[in-house]
């Protein structure tokens, strides 16, 4: 997911059915439950910026990283207009690498099934218990095995907006690894003709169990797994698991 080329330009016209104030919201109450309710909170995979931002505003010292320059470009306007205190890193999420410590980190809308390599996944693990604070708080979201077969799985998606048509195709093979291939066509009106933008990625399907496996031998603590957005145990139709995880002891 390092690219995401022209798809940065259409990020946020795509994912506005997000509600990021309430996913904010939800993360802030999570972190208050833990004690946490200031200090410098890590954005891990930040994309475009959104919720670093709202971070920020809610009184956190925000450092957002993303692979991607294209999204982060996007993040630094946000940042001028509304988040003067955020700073944004160009990062692989298995290559983190801070000035010091964290308090807090969030990774959320799926990034880590955006790492297809297993190998890959325990090192970000590793790389965040390495910069996070004794106690400190790591809450991210996937989506379930279940979404993957059942909602993902093979299927097309359309998207049909007053700026931009896309054509959303996934496949999905036996080992829940999702390729996703967009077309994307933007309007123009000089011409009165579409044009066509390209973009592909893949995404798998994390067993909740290994997950679980690489955190706890990072030093973190499982403290918590939930349906979205709530503090509901997990269903067999839930499309997106929130773990909680509590750093205990140093490496």
């Amino acid at each position: 997911m390092a690219g995401y080329g022209d798809f940065s330009y259409y990020y946020d016209m795509l994912t506005e059915n997000v509600d990021y104030e309430k996913r904010c919201d939800y993360i802030c109450n999570l972190l208050a439950e833990n004690g946490i309710g200031k200090g410098i909170l890590l954005d891990l995979a930040c994309g475009t910026g959104s919720l670093s931002v709202l971070l920020s505003q809610r009184g956190f010292d925000v450092i957002g990283t993303d692979a991607s320059e294209d999204m982060l470009t996007k993040a630094q306007e946000k940042k001028y207009d509304s988040a003067p205190d955020a700073i944004f890193l160009c990062q692989k999420m298995e290559e983190l690498d801070l000035f010091g410590t964290i308090n807090a980190a969030v990774c959320t809308l799926d990034s880590i099934n955006h790492v297809t390599d297993e190998s890959k996944v325990k090192k970000i693990f590793r790389r965040v218990s390495l910069f996070m604070e004794d106690g400190g708080i790591f809450i991210f979201d996937v989506n379930t095995p279940y979404k993957h077969k059942s909602i993902l799985a093979d299927n097309t998606f359309v998207y049909d907006m007053d700026e931009v048509y896309c054509v959303w195709q996934n496949s999905t093979d036996e080992n829940l690894i999702t390729t996703v291939s967009l077309d994307i066509f933007e309007y123009d009106e000089e011409t009165d003709s579409y044009i066509r933008y390209g973009e592909e990625f893949s995404e798998r399907g994390y067993e909740l169990d290994l997950l679980k496996k690489f955190a706890e031998e990072n030093k973190f603590e499982v403290i918590g797994i939930y349906d979205e957005l709530t503090k509901e145990s997990l269903k067999e139709t839930s499309q997106r698991a929130v773990f909680v995880l509590k750093k205990h002891g140093t490496q």
